[in-house]
């Protein structure tokens, strides 16, 4: 790593610790309905939307009504992007005249942006209108994210009540994490975005002269306005079709630096939510120190395997592979803007939560600097992770391994002084193996039939990861993608929509039945033989969970791609 890699990494590092803590605890705040500010101010707004749709905030739900309500909701919202897209041409703000989105395409668009997953098989500034792009995208944006973090806070009170039947209000938690807490951080980042030089109209695109005096095209729109959440929700969604390495979307390394930023913010946040609302601050930092470490670990990594380069690049003469390197590193495939520096941190960050932004082709990167945001991703994204998903996703790995502790020491799991018993694991297994089972099965599927060899650009092992990276992040809800695979057909929209809508919900059930289970249970007083869950021990036990859970279910499939093309790669071919 370069004296700038290092620098830049550091100096992200404590630009978001600084900022964590005090959302943490306002988030938490908000969602606890103290009498703070915000909901002071916006009290009579929020009394307006619950009496508009039939909502009252002092009934709460246990967790089958609390999943029964977040599928309804999420299941509307994909309908109404679907019909969106099928209807655009008939519809407003739509002056390029945009056709309608053909039905595959739609489906499989409407799943992606309801699953906070934001895979697009289109390119947005040829395909969506103005209508289409603000009033079922970007909205979607919004209301995605907010299904993510009202799932982590309903397992969240799942340990902090004892004998409950309730988890919460699934209406109230939308409408607050959406209005004290999207809206705002989204309007303050989308004017920065804006005083940056990212556009903002509903214009008709712009016909220009270029230095070389032959026309272009320039694409307008509000993309400010759908950027700022697109990161503050860990969405990824671009207005454009080259997403953040567009210079209307990310105009400048200080632009660039805010959104990597904004990413990790709400992820980071909701960890110091989550030891307030337990009432043990400590709990928090010490699911995010194992998030911290596992991102360092991985961001290290993809940058070397970057600055290192191709050896294929910088001489003809195959004897002398093993002794070469790629001048200056991998500038293949990314942003002269940004260099290798941040566009590997972009990378890590990005795949790391679930937003699937990007700002350089991954399908470019290096072998083993392209398996970093793979990995991220078959990991469970649970390094950050998306907004609430993230920390659900880390606290299921969390009670996985306080259950291994209890087998080696033979007593009884505790977490948080609820016990760990038989339901818990059942749901915990679900969740964890649910989305190896859409990847690895969809992979087998895609490379054993015609349609989906069609698809694939490259032969051999890179094709193979392309295949395996789209699947992986479907089914974890990412949405970038290698961007070497022909996945706007019938066959890939179909799979990639049934792996997103189940890689999203077939966890969240789960996760809320938990929820439910351990709400109902009595708490029991710390004893001498009660494992701490806030120090090292616990850091480290975490880890290697997270690490040998996770990713030996993959080990095989990224041997058959990005580490055999490596091998090969140093072998000259």
């Amino acid at each position: 790593m370069t004296p700038h890699a290092w620098l830049l990494l550091g100096l992200y590092l404590l630009v978001l610790l600084a900022l964590v803590k005090p959302l943490g605890i306002y988030i938490a705040d908000v969602m606890a309905g103290r009498p703070i500010l915000a909901l002071r101010l916006g009290g009579p707004v929020e009394s307006v939307i619950y009496r508009l749709c039939g909502v009252r905030k002092d009934e709460e739900m246990g967790w089958l009504h609390y999943a029964l309500a977040i599928l309804l909701f999420n299941g509307l919202g994909a309908l109404i992007v679907y019909a969106l897209q099928r209807l655009q041409l008939w519809l407003p703000l739509n002056p390029q005249q945009l056709a309608n989105v053909n039905s595959d395409s739609a489906f499989n668009t409407a799943i992606s942006f309801a699953t906070n997953t934001n895979w697009q098989g289109y390119a947005g500034e040829s395909t969506m209108s103005y209508l289409t792009q603000m009033l079922a995208l970007t909205v979607q944006n919004f209301l995605s994210a907010a299904t993510g973090i009202v799932v982590v806070i309903a397992l969240i009170r799942g340990f902090a009540r004892h004998t409950a039947k309730s988890v919460g209000n699934a209406w109230v938690d939308l409408t607050r994490i959406t209005l004290y807490v999207l809206l705002p951080l989204s309007l303050l980042f989308a004017v920065f975005l804006i005083s940056q030089g990212v556009i903002q109209n509903v214009a008709a695109y712009q016909n220009v002269m270029t230095l070389e005096n032959t026309p272009q095209t320039l694409a307008m729109g509000p993309v400010a306005s759908q950027e700022a959440i697109k990161m503050i929700g860990t969405n990824g969604g671009g207005f454009f079709n080259a997403n953040s390495a567009h210079p209307f979307e990310n105009p400048t390394p200080l632009s660039n630096f805010f959104q990597m930023l904004s990413i990790f913010l709400i992820p980071g946040a909701l960890c110091c939510t989550f030891g307030r609302m337990v009432g043990d601050i400590r709990q928090g930092w010490a699911v995010l120190a194992a998030m911290i470490i596992l991102f360092v670990v991985m961001a290290v990594a993809a940058i070397t395997f970057e600055q290192q380069g191709n050896p294929l690049f910088t001489t003809a003469n195959v004897d002398q592979i093993a002794s070469a390197s790629q001048a200056g590193g991998n500038m293949e495939g990314k942003e002269t803007r940004f260099g290798i520096a941040d566009s590997g941190l972009f990378a890590t960050i990005t795949t790391a939560a679930s937003c699937g932004a990007v700002i350089a082709m991954h399908d470019s990167f290096t072998p083993l600097g392209g398996m970093i945001p793979l990995v991220l991703m078959q990991l469970g994204e649970v390094v950050f992770g998306g907004v609430g998903s993230g920390l659900y996703g880390m606290l299921v790995f969390a009670i996985m391994a306080i259950f291994i502790a209890g087998l080696m020491i033979g007593r009884t799991p505790e977490y948080l002084g609820k016990k760990i018993e038989a339901f818990e694991m059942k749901m915990v297994s679900i969740a964890i193996l649910v989305t190896p089972l859409l990847v690895l099965a969809g992979t087998a599927i895609a490379v054993m039939s015609a349609d989906g060899r069609a698809g694939i650009l490259n032969p051999g092992p890179h094709g193979f990861s392309e295949v395996l990276y789209a699947f992986s992040s479907a089914a974890n809800n990412n949405g970038s993608a290698f961007a070497g695979l022909s996945a706007n057909t019938p066959f890939y929209n179909v799979m990639l929509a049934v792996a997103m809508w189940f890689g999203r919900f077939a966890v969240m059930v789960p996760v809320l039945a938990m929820a439910g289970s351990l709400a109902a249970k009595k708490r029991i007083a710390a004893s001498a033989g009660t494992m701490p869950t806030h120090g090292p021990l616990f850091v480290v036990l975490l880890l290697g969970t997270v690490l040998l859970v996770g990713l030996l279910n993959y080990v095989p499939a990224l041997a058959l791609g990005p580490v055999i093309e490596h091998l090969l790669l140093r072998a000259g071919h």
